[in-house]
């Protein structure tokens, strides 16, 4: 049975009717095309769907579209003020190589904002617990925790 649903999505209205059962990661990636969004495991084990709903990090593999009717939601697309000027956080993961293949790498940018945004100066046991449920398979998380606390310094900026 289909759903009628509004929300916004990085700072955009968007209206659509979806099936019931529509996850909200397939609703982004596929209705919306934000591939940004990465779908790693389908069990909300691996964080690489992460987006904010509301300001806050979610799985969006674990959620359904229609649940998010009414809220702000903010995928990796939405992070940068330009094409050509990026998020402190996401230039912090390139300068200090906190990815490897990418595929982690924007949910890991949306955790790491939603620790952030909750503790401006997080060390670095904080940010290994903020980051919990975010997998990453090709780093052993040392640049990605060097890679946050740049960020989190950068935003201070």
């Amino acid at each position: 049975m289909p759903v009628r649903l509004s929300m916004t999505v990085n700072g955009k209205a968007v209206a659509a009717e979806v099936a019931s059962r529509t996850l909200l990661v397939d609703f982004l990636r596929d209705q919306l095309r934000l591939t940004g969004t990465h779908i790693g495991c389908d069990t909300a084990q691996c964080g690489a769907c992460t987006v904010h709903i509301d300001g806050r990090a979610v799985k969006s593999c674990n959620m359904l579209a229609a649940q998010a009717d009414g809220a702000k939601v903010t995928t990796i697309e939405g992070l940068a003020d330009s094409e050509e000027k990026m998020h402190p956080m996401q230039s912090a993961f390139r300068d200090h190589h906190g990815l490897q293949c990418g595929y982690c790498t924007p949910g890991m940018i949306m955790s790491a904002l939603d620790l952030v945004a909750r503790n401006p100066d997080p060390d670095e046991a904080q940010i290994r617990d903020g980051l919990e449920g975010n997998l990453c398979r090709c780093t052993g998380y040392h640049n990605i925790v060097k890679a946050v606390k740049a960020g989190a310094a950068a935003m201070k900026k």
